[in-house]
Formats: C-alpha cells, sequence, structure tokens
C-alpha cells in the first residue's frame, strides 16, 4: 500500500508561481500593492470594515488584544478547548485567560459558561469559531449586553458563515491564520486582522507596522507583524478558490454524514442552525481513539486529534487556578475522544469513498 490519504494536501497552480516571480522582479518585498490589495479584498469578502495581512494568526490575536487595551488586571474569557495560541496571546500583553467550558454538541463555547464568568475585570471574549463551525450567536448577544467586545478567532474558520454573516465580519475584531494546513494559505506563515467597528478600523493596519501613521511618527504601542508581499500575492490568488473549497469540503462532510449518522459507536459533527461550516475538520468522537486511529492506519487513512488536552491543562499553566482534572468536564471529555478523519477539497471521490470504507469497517 502507498502513502496513507492525508488530513490535507497543498494547492500550488501555475498563476501562484508567476505571482511569486512578479514580486521577487519587483523589488518590492513588503508595504506593496498586493499587502494592501490582500487586506482589502480579504475584508471586503468577510464583510469588514478593515482588514491587514499578519505574520500569522497568533500575532493577529496579539494585535487584536492591544487594539482593546487589554493589559495588566484585566481578564479575557477563552475556551480552552482550542489551539494554545487563543489562550496564550492574553498571557503575552499581560492579562489573564479565563477558561470556560464548550457546548458538547458543537464543541465552541458555550453561552452559558461564558455569561458565568463575566465580571467587572472582563475586557474581551475570545470567540474560537473551532473546526469551521460558528459560535452561538447568543455570544455575541451576550457580549452586547455586557459591553464586552468580542475577538472572532477565525483561523479555521474561512467562508463559514452564521445567519447570513460571513464569519469574521461579525465580532468587534477578526483574527485568520493562513498556516499552511488551513482551509486557504499563504505560502508559509501567515495571518490576518479585520475590524468591524470605526474606531477601530483606522488602526488595524497601523498595530502590524510599530504603531505608525507615517514613517517615522508611532501614536501607539505595534509591533511589526506586517506579511510579505510574495505571501500577500499568493493569498490573494488563493481567495479566488476559496469559495469552491468550501462547498467540496461541505460536500465531502454532507456525505461523511449521511453514511455514518447510524453508527452508534461514534458521535458525528453536528450542523449549528443558521450556519455554513467552513470543515476545517471533520471530527468523531470515539472511545476507544487508539484503536480506531490504528484501524484508519491500515486501511491507508490518516487521522489526527484536534486536540488531545485543554489549555488549562497544559503544563505552562500550571499555576492557573483551572489547572485541575474536572474543571471543564465538557472539553475535558471531548479532549479524550475526538478523532480528525481527511475532509480537505482536493480529495478524490475514490479517497472519499476510501474513508467511508474505512470507517464502516470499523468493529469496536
Amino acid at each position: 500500500m502507498g502513502e496513507n490519504i492525508p488530513l490535507g494536501r497543498m494547492f500550488i497552480n501555475d498563476e501562484m508561481r508567476a505571482a511569486v516571480s512578479e514580486v521577487l522582479d519587483s523589488g518590492r518585498w513588503i508595504k506593496g500593492a498586493h499587502s494592501k490589495g490582500f487586506g482589502k479584498e480579504w475584508a471586503a469578502y468577510c464583510g469588514a470594515l478593515a482588514g491587514t495581512p499578519c505574520s500569522n494568526g497568533s500575532t493577529a490575536l496579539i494585535a487584536a488584544l492591544r487594539l482593546l487595551d487589554v493589559g495588566s488586571g484585566d481578564e479575557v474569557i477563552v475556551p480552552s478547548h482550542t489551539f494554545i495560541a487563543s489562550a496564550t496571546c492574553v498571557d503575552q500583553v499581560g492579562a489573564t485567560p479565563i477558561f470556560v467550558d464548550v457546548e458538547e454538541e458543537y464543541h465552541t463555547l458555550c453561552p452559558d459558561a461564558v455569561e458565568a464568568a463575566i465580571n467587572s475585570s472582563t475586557k474581551a471574549i475570545i470567540a474560537v469559531h473551532l473546526y469551521g463551525q460558528p459560535i452561538s450567536p447568543r455570544i455575541f448577544e451576550i457580549a452586547k449586553e455586557n459591553n464586552i467586545p468580542i475577538i472572532e478567532d477565525s483561523a479555521q474558520a474561512h467562508g463559514a458563515e452564521l445567519n447570513g454573516q460571513r464569519i469574521g465580519g461579525i465580532g468587534d475584531l477578526a483574527t485568520f491564520s493562513f498556516f499552511p494546513s488551513k482551509n486557504m494559505a499563504v505560502g508559509g506563515d501567515g495571518g490576518a486582522l479585520l475590524a468591524n467597528r470605526e474606531d477601530l478600523a483606522d488602526k488595524v493596519g497601523m498595530v502590524v507596522d510599530h504603531g505608525r501613521l507615517d514613517k517615522y511618527r508611532h501614536d501607539f504601542l505595534g509591533s511589526n507583524f506586517r506579511l510579505s508581499e510574495i505571501q500577500c500575492a499568493v493569498g490573494r490568488i488563493q481567495l479566488k478558490h476559496l469559495d469552491d473549497w468550501v462547498k467540496r469540503r461541505n460536500i465531502i462532510a454532507e456525505n461523511f454524514n449521511s453514511k455514518f449518522e447510524n453508527l452508534n459507536w461514534t458521535i458525528i459533527p453536528a450542523i449549528r442552525p443558521g450556519a455554513l461550516h467552513a470543515w476545517h475538520q471533520y471530527v468523531l468522537r470515539v472511545s476507544d481513539r487508539e484503536k480506531f486511529m490504528n484501524h484508519m492506519d491500515e486501511c491507508g487513512v490518516s487521522t489526527g486529534i484536534h486536540y488531545p488536552l485543554p489549555c488549562h491543562l497544559q503544563p505552562l499553566y500550571q499555576n492557573h487556578p483551572q489547572h485541575f482534572e474536572g474543571a471543564l468536564p465538557v472539553t475535558e471529555a471531548i479532549c479524550n475522544s475526538v478523532v480528525s478523519i481527511p475532509v480537505h477539497p482536493h480529495l478524490t471521490d475514490d479517497e472519499v469513498e476510501q474513508i467511508i470504507s474505512a470507517v464502516l469497517s470499523y468493529q469496536p
């Protein structure tokens, strides 16, 4: 048997190669037309007021927190079931992450848990659209009622929608990652920061460029979180294909759900009412995860775990008051049972059938 069907494949075409050569030959490798164009095009795609590319999704989160003046003594509500950067960005600006549980059905922030965690020190909510699943609309309502800004962590939700609105165009700020494994990439690390408030719109480009408006005038604290011209050029081309990729992911995921819905040994992913899921990951819940993954490997299908250890139980948070088992029971149960199978848009129909056959042939 050859290599396993991978969890993802890179998309490269001649237009991307030509764009990279054009930028190299131009001699303008940063802060050029592609950077400006990509920021505007991505913001327009998401329905945001303004946007800028930045070096990666992690720095985008740090920049967003800076724009909201989050710092020492402040608390930021975050899910624990997410990639670690959703939490450590809070520590990076001197604030404290407050971990909350997630909805068992959708794996995103639990509205009741968010509401219970709000206090006078709460400065922001980082709402992660995990796996491409939009968060509950109640989160936005709760934030508005309490006058707390929301940062949409949309690193896995390119092209997703909630009640007709594109993810990234709803919260006060939104961040994206264009890491190579994401639903859209830029030929390396990359990210974006979007604003949906007038008072923040003019600042998104400044916070990733040393807080400056002019070359040697710096109005507030920023950093060099810029993205190169080459990567912006690649991103503009990838954006042309994103809608088709989201459609393909949905076709594959719906096929999976129809084939797996009657299996009594697993829980298949749900789709939130009113949502267009981006399907960054297709995640099953399995009691004997190791046995299932070994079976899939024998059938030539790659699997992954997103994520095996929740943020609040990570060693770096050993001094955090929530660093104990049982603190977030739903999160912990999910982390102990989730398995991702390939759902990327570059799967062939034969590969999709091979994945389906592999899952159906599993004997728990």
